[in-house]
């Protein structure tokens, strides 16, 4: 029987400028950006409660105070925790890595800060599944995938193909044009030892994800549900229009 990971801290990636989602510069940082009157971070929040996360750290540097600013009135069971990167943007990786003490030893979850998606059949099951998808004998990073011709707002040519086992490719380079099955939805687990001998300065999670992929370890798991992809004006448009029709999840 395969014993799975009890994944009980998590973290969310809100340290980044977010300069196409913003229009204005007294617009607000991008995870507090509203979609059908929520904010995408308190939907992700609200997700991992619901998850069986004890402890969330959130990463800062752009806009920081408006991020304090909105937890300040959070009462819900999760411990909150902030990373501060006031001094510099460590990216994806390098905050990642900043915030290990913080993670502890075990598998934990990081979430980047646009994350949207609607539950199929509103059931709110697709994270606790991710959760339980995860493997520690066999992974490093599982990283969360919707089909890219599935994806809403999104117009790029994906980043991974998955084999039968799960394991992941990343999209052919050549011939130009080329495309891969599915894109990655930004919510991923992975492991401290990942991180050993990656840079202790600012760098992309990409590195750990190719880490992973050179010791047969990066895993992917497919999204139940409808992906929104809201990095642009356009598609914070059309993830209003999707969300409005729903009544039923208010964590969507």
């Amino acid at each position: 029987m395969i014993k799975h990971a009890k994944i009980d801290r998590a973290m969310i990636l809100a340290a980044g400028k977010g300069t196409r989602m913003q229009s204005a510069p007294d617009d607000p940082p991008k995870p507090l950006t509203e979609i059908a009157g929520q904010s995408l971070l308190m939907r992700m929040v609200a997700r991992l409660e619901t998850s069986g996360i004890q402890k969330i750290i959130i990463n800062l540097h752009h806009k920081a105070d408006h991020i304090k600013q909105a937890m300040a009135t959070y009462n819900g069971p999760c411990e909150i925790i902030f990373s501060d990167e006031s001094a510099a943007l460590l990216e994806t990786g390098g905050g990642v890595k900043k915030a290990l003490p913080l993670l502890g030893d075990a598998p934990f979850l990081v979430a980047n800060g646009d994350v949207l998606w609607r539950e199929a059949d509103n059931a709110n099951a697709a994270l606790p599944a991710f959760l339980a998808a995860f493997n520690p004998a066999q992974m490093q990073a599982l990283l969360m995938l919707c089909p890219t011709q599935k994806a809403t707002g999104y117009d790029g040519a994906g980043d991974y193909d998955r084999r039968d086992d799960g394991q992941l490719t990343r999209r052919p380079t050549a011939p130009k044009g080329a495309s891969a099955a599915y894109v990655f939805a930004g919510v991923q687990i992975l492991t401290p030892r990942l991180f050993d001998a990656l840079p202790e300065t600012a760098f992309s999670l990409n590195l750990a994800y190719d880490a992973a992929a050179k010791k047969g370890a990066l895993y992917g798991h497919e999204l139940d549900g409808q992906w929104m992809h809201v990095g642009t004006p356009q598609g914070r448009a059309a993830a209003e229009a999707i969300l409005a029709t729903d009544t039923k999840d208010t964590n969507s």
